[in-house]
């Protein structure tokens, strides 16, 4: 256990039903003990499929869910929960974490966006709405991570339109090919 793990937990009250989305299975294990151990009652879905039956059955007061999932993405998830519960409060938590995905989950209503690996804590403060309990900030981009994260908010806004978003970027189609085939810049 970590120094940030012994810190004094928060209390969440109320409703704590919780949906957590992910289909990675040792980190839905994890983050499961870890919600529970904060007092959550979760209920755990590994595609797009159970959490839309998950949802419809009983709407849970939080979610923690997992942008790509081996059959769709998560943002999916965001929409059907707020249609049946306006006043549940989904994060976000990703191990692709970019800036144009976590724009359109702000947009569709997540009220937080963290990228794996997380702990209790800060997972908790995240759904409560208050500061991380990590007290991490994050680290400032590079040029390159800058260009790298444009490029894809522009491919986003083009719904992942090759041709297009090269037109926009000024780019040759085959350069923006390249681009996106490789791994993200630090």
């Amino acid at each position: 256990m970590s120094a940030i793990d012994t810190a004094e937990p928060l209390e969440p009250q109320g409703d704590l039903s919780l949906l957590l989305v992910d289909d990675d299975e040792p980190h839905l294990a994890r983050t499961t003990r870890a919600l529970e151990a904060k007092g959550f009652k979760v209920a755990c879905a590994r595609n797009l499929s159970e959490a839309r039956t998950a949802i419809l059955i009983a709407p849970p007061a939080f979610a923690v869910i997992e942008i790509r999932l081996t059959d769709g993405q998560g943002l999916s998830v965001i929409r059907a929960l707020l249609n049946h519960r306006p006043d549940s409060r989904a994060v976000i938590l990703t191990a692709f974490g970019s800036i144009a995905t976590a724009v359109a989950a702000v947009k569709l209503g997540a009220v937080d966006y963290l990228t794996k690996p997380a702990d209790g804590n800060d997972l908790t403060a995240a759904l409560m709405g208050q500061p991380l309990a990590s007290g991490i900030t994050p680290k400032p981009m590079t040029a390159h991570r800058a260009r790298w994260e444009h490029i894809h908010r522009v491919l986003v806004l083009c719904n992942h339109n090759i041709s297009e978003a090269s037109r926009r970027l000024g780019l040759h189609r085959r350069t923006l090919q390249r681009i996106l085939a490789k791994r993200a810049p630090r």
